[in-house]
């Protein structure tokens, strides 16, 4: 089972834990046109690697082959984040069944739910939190 924790949680965690890792599992185009978390005051940088083809929305078949190529080990806490979260479960559910030990799910993802004028960013989510980002 795959945690749900929320931002600030996650920012704390890689804050406070060496070994804990980020990875952002969203689109090529989101980390380019939306923004990507900046984990710089961590001394981190977050791991990119696909869930989703973009524009297809095709499965990346060498999703677990790309988390290894990443530098990440089965034994480091991983953070997962999507746009929403959910993307970003799948993938930490994905890694987890293929041997990833400790994996975490960030609630409400970079961007949260739409308002009320369906804009993300305000609601809840990484953005939202007031967390450190960039635009990519």
């Amino acid at each position: 089972m795959v945690e749900n924790v929320a931002p600030q949680q996650a920012w704390q965690a890689l804050e406070a834990d060496p070994q804990a890792q980020l990875v952002d599992v969203r689109t090529n185009a989101e980390w380019m046109y939306v923004g990507i978390p900046d984990l710089a005051p961590a001394g981190k940088r977050v791991h990119l690697v696909e869930w989703q083809s973009f524009p297809a929305g095709a499965p990346n078949v060498q999703f677990l082959q790309q988390l290894a190529q990443s530098g990440l080990s089965a034994a480091q806490p991983l953070y997962f984040i999507c746009r929403s979260g959910a993307r970003s479960m799948a993938a930490a559910q994905a890694a987890r069944a293929g041997g990833y030990e400790v994996t975490f799910n960030v609630a409400d993802g970079f961007e949260g739910p739409p308002d009320e004028e369906s804009h993300r960013g305000a609601l809840a989510g990484w953005k939202a939190s007031g967390l450190p980002w960039r635009q990519g």
